[in-house]
């Protein structure tokens, strides 16, 4: 008895070490695993076995944009690599060693490593046999094909040397400047169709010098003043200049502020016009020049920028209505979208109410107008789309290991910002900037056959300093059919590069004919229009008799 007894306290003594070694093993293998495996002094840390197979990233037709390709010599045994660097603000980049840095590498990152969506049983099994987590795959809205032509045409731009530039009209309007912007939309749908941010960097020499200890690119990249770490469609902000009197035009229009046609005396349109003590300049007409008639029209006043008639337009508006249709567009407050984005702005940081000159200033795109190049992309599609603003999507689906979907997005509405009604008219307005107004010779000098609208902007920061140029576009457009709405926006930005339409027009032309030429956005296009005989016709040209 007694023997039994002292062999079934030895079992028991035994049992007992044994579960205690079990829970140990379970306590330092899963429990406390990712925080020794985080540890900066762990040297095992990225040993082949331990590291995640970080999915995939995909354009929205399956070219591959971002993988993981073995590498014995690097860090965790592999290296990511990226088939198209112009989407370096748009993904980012990973180095195991380094960490993330912007994009979806770094929004995604725990999607792309498989630590998200996993059942704890799972998690258990991969964790106590070292096992791969098998990251997720992730879709992107981006067109690759559309991506690469747009950062072609918009980074061939060299007012120097380039023989466009030395054609008359151009002489003294655009500058040299490598640094802006440009996002491609589908409006219908809210689908981000290309982004470039430039100047960009290489990801992939990025990649593989962080990778391998060597910090000298990454130094040079930090250091250039012209901060190619910078995504300015998302995080850079702007004074838009008269591109921003699409916004009023929208809410003078919504509210019966002004028609179309209305009519502006030349005082009314030119001027002198102040407010709390100070003049508003830039009435843009050239009279005796271009202009030789008064009345004008609300619509003449736009296609030749007028920031005279547009200042009064935002007084009559007033504050509080003019910034609720700011509001609409979810300028001051966060958008929803897939990445971190900066909020845009038009009241005083201060939280000071807008004096009528700010208003008045606003109301033409000066003022207090703090504008990201994403914002303007919202602007221009809920025009483009009757009046409705469709939540913008930059990531399609996200597929598991098993190619099951984790995450199917789809359009969604924001908001409605205005009726169909005025987005019409707005757009009528943007066929007479691109067709008889301040854009009119880029129209020229390009064809007229994709039926391109738009506004141009200048944006004037003083000191001497060169404007940025801006444009919002749409195409096609089908002047005598408001149910057939623009497929396809296209916003693009330089800085401190001159007058809007010489500094990014150019870019923008080839951009809408290489997309629809070659299929990669279908749409049908309207008949040709003679601009002569239509321009005289609407009263936006005008002859001396």
């Amino acid at each position: 008895m007694n023997l039994n007894k002292g062999i079934r306290c030895v079992a028991h003594i035994f049992l007992l070490l044994f579960l205690l070694l079990s829970l140990g093993l379970v306590y330092w293998q899963v429990v406390a695993a990712p925080a020794i495996t985080a540890g900066i002094h762990n040297q095992r840390r990225c040993l082949l076995q331990n590291a995640p197979l970080r999915g995939r990233i995909l354009d929205r037709n399956g070219v591959v944009l971002a993988q993981s390709i073995p590498d014995k010599t690097a860090t965790c045994g592999y290296i990511r690599y990226y088939s198209e660097p112009s989407l370096a603000g748009v993904i980012g980049y990973y180095v195991p060693e380094y960490g993330l840095v912007g994009g979806i590498e770094k929004q995604y990152s725990a999607i792309l490593d498989g630590v998200e969506n996993h059942i704890p049983l799972d998690d258990l099994i991969n964790q106590t046999l070292h096992n791969h987590y098998i990251g997720n795959d992730i879709y992107l809205t981006i067109d690759v094909r559309i991506q690469r032509l747009v950062n072609k045409y918009f980074t061939n731009y060299h007012p120097t040397t380039d023989a466009l530039y030395r054609r008359p009209f151009f002489r003294g309007m655009a500058y040299e400047s490598r640094r802006g912007a440009v996002i491609v939309s589908n409006p219908q749908t809210g689908e981000i169709l290309a982004m470039v941010s430039t100047p960009g960097y290489d990801p992939n020499r990025m990649v593989e010098t962080l990778a391998h200890g060597d910090l000298s690119y990454f130094n040079q990249i930090n250091h250039d003043t012209d901060q190619p770490l910078l995504m300015r469609p998302l995080n850079a902000r702007y004074v838009p200049g008269s591109i921003f009197k699409t916004v009023t035009l929208l809410a003078a229009l919504d509210t019966g502020i002004t028609t179309l046609d209305r009519p502006w005396s030349q005082r009314e349109a030119m001027g002198p016009l102040v407010y709390d003590g100070w003049p508003i300049l830039g009435d843009n007409l050239e009279y005796g020049i271009y202009t030789f008639h008064f009345p004008i029209t609300t619509t003449y006043a736009y296609a030749n920028s007028d920031n005279v008639v547009f200042a009064q337009l935002g007084v009559s508006i007033g504050r509080e209505k003019w910034l609720e249709y700011t509001h609409r567009f979810y300028i001051d407050q966060p958008v929803p979208f897939d990445l971190p984005a900066v909020q845009s702005s038009v009241q005083n940081q201060d939280q000071r109410p807008l004096s009528t000159l700010q208003l008045a200033s606003n109301a033409f795109g000066q003022g207090v107008d703090d504008i990201t190049p994403f914002q303007m992309s919202l602007i221009d599609n809920a025009v483009a789309n009757n009046g409705v603003l469709m939540r913008p999507m930059l990531v399609a689906k996200i597929l598991d290991k098993d190619d099951n979907p984790v995450q199917i997005s789809s359009p969604q509405v924001l908001s409605t910002v205005v009726s169909k009604a005025t987005a019409y008219q707005v757009r009528q307005a943007m066929y007479g900037v691109t067709t008889c107004g301040s854009s009119w010779r880029i129209n020229k000098a390009f064809s007229y056959a994709d039926a391109i609208i738009g506004k141009t902007g200048t944006a004037e920061i003083g000191d001497g300093v060169a404007p940025h140029g801006w444009m919002v576009t749409q195409a096609p457009f089908w002047l005598d059919n408001p149910d057939q709405m623009p497929n396809l926006t296209i916003v693009a930005m330089r800085e401190n590069a001159g007058e809007g339409a010489y500094v990014v027009g150019p870019a923008i032309w080839p951009m809408y004919r290489d997309i629809f030429r070659n299929g990669y956005v279908t749409t049908s296009l309207p008949p040709k229009n003679n601009p002569y005989q239509y321009c005289l016709q609407q009263g936006l040209w005008q002859t001396r008799s």
